[in-house]
């Protein structure tokens, strides 16, 4: 088997809940082995919510280890129950920092000082060690303690004043998306560039990624826009200023989609010609030629009335059907797909076998993202599922930290090792 690029690496995973864990996972994938630092006295959320796998009389399973969420973010990991509130504990977590090239943590200031995590302490012990710290508003500054997640970074950053229609309030993107994109994405590219300084060097150095000015990188345009013109670029719902109609088009509903039977078409016209095919395809041509339509200041002027008639003439359409007929006459047009859709019914993600299923003692069988980006000769690998709660406790110990086991059984019962 061709050796992985990070292979021989070792990542001491000290953080919790997405953007941290995300990326460990992202280095996990090509080869890193990460030992995932847990606690049953401050467990990592992720573990008690939902998605939880099903017993096979339908109710769902209970633990610290059946929950899908966590699991998907940490395949290929191992799992050491330590307690950091002990002094014991954070000799301990020492001895597995020394011993590793990667330090990971996403936990505020007040904490790392609380647990004598700071860069200066661990490079006093570890001068080679890449030391990574994403909180959420860096290590410094007057809110340097505050805590979030993806759900309070997208209104703090401005993403959420864009999201949504106009004159209505603000509805943000859904999602925790800063934490599955943006900051693991982020810090994983830190890294990697520490490292190559490191094998130039031979030393190591300290990263910072303040997950407030990572994500303000996902603005695109909005503070230059600001910048240059004075204009606060807000919310314009699926419209688009060089497009129209820019919209997604209620379908025909389909019986067999899990939650809710209601299907959508996102199109976009971007020019007079795209928008007479749309005719076409609907079977409307003369709306081509109606003044209201014919050319795209019309079209912008007459917006509502454009998408409304759009609603009406794509209501019978099933959705994959109307979109391979668009995008046969030129016109950019794609199902508005749901984790359903992703799943178990395109054709492209089944073909690429972007999905891996991995077999969890607790969970089963279950798909898990794959690798978010291909290597041609070193392609990343999910080589085992999410680790149980401490599952490799004793591992982590006599492997790495190097203790007999009289001494692990001495530092359960004190409760150090959970």
């Amino acid at each position: 088997m061709t050796k992985l690029p990070l292979e021989g690496l070792r990542v001491a995973d000290f953080s919790w809940f997405g953007a941290g864990p995300i990326g460990a996972q992202t280095l996990a994938t090509f080869g890193a082995e990460v030992v995932r630092v847990e606690s049953e006295t401050k467990i990592d959320s992720l573990r008690v919510v939902q998605p939880f796998a099903l017993n096979e009389d339908g109710t769902f399973k209970s633990g610290y280890n059946a929950s899908g969420y966590f699991n998907n973010f940490n395949a290929g990991k191992l799992s050491i129950q330590l307690n950091l509130n002990t002094e014991k504990g954070q000799e301990l977590g020492y001895r597995i920092i020394e011993k590793s090239d990667i330090f990971l943590s996403n936990f505020t200031p007040r904490v790392l000082d609380k647990w004598k995590l700071r860069y200066e302490q661990l490079s006093a012990i570890n001068p080679r060690l890449i030391a990574a710290y994403a909180p959420m508003q860096g290590l410094d500054g007057p809110h340097r303690d505050f805590l979030g997640f993806g759900a309070v970074l997208t209104p703090v950053t401005g993403i959420s004043y864009m999201s949504g229609f106009p004159n209505r309030p603000p509805i943000g993107v859904g999602t925790n998306y800063p934490d599955y994109v943006i900051n693991p994405g982020h810090t994983v590219t830190a890294i990697l560039a520490a490292l190559r300084y490191r094998n130039r060097t031979g030393k190591g150095q300290c990263v910072e990624l303040p997950q407030l000015e990572s994500v303000v990188n996902g603005l695109g345009t909005a503070v230059a826009d600001y910048l240059a013109n004075g204009t606060i670029q807000t919310r314009s719902g699926n419209r688009n200023p060089i497009a129209a109609p820019h919209a997604a088009v209620r379908c025909a509903d389909d019986p067999t989609s899990v939650g809710s039977p209601d299907r959508w078409v996102a199109i976009a016209c971007y020019d007079d010609a795209q928008w007479s095919a749309v005719c076409d395809v609907l079977g409307h041509g003369e709306a081509a030629r109606d003044s209201r339509f014919a050319t795209f200041a019309a079209r912008k002027a007459n917006e509502d009335a454009l998408e409304a008639l759009l609603n009406q003439w794509t209501a019978t359409w099933k959705a994959e059907d109307l979109m391979e007929a668009l995008q046969a006459r030129g016109v950019p047009a794609g199902v508005v797909q749901n984790a359903q859709d992703l799943l178990d019914r395109d054709p492209h993600m089944k073909a690429r076998g972007y999905y891996r299923y991995l077999d969890h003692p607790e969970t089963g069988r279950a798909a898990y993202d794959g690798p978010p980006m291909v290597l041609s000769e070193t392609p990343g690998v999910l080589r085992t599922a999410a680790p149980l709660l401490g599952e490799h406790t004793m591992d982590v110990c006599e492997r790495i930290i190097g203790l007999s086991a009289d001494e692990i059984a001495d530092l359960m019962a004190e409760g150090v090792l959970l």
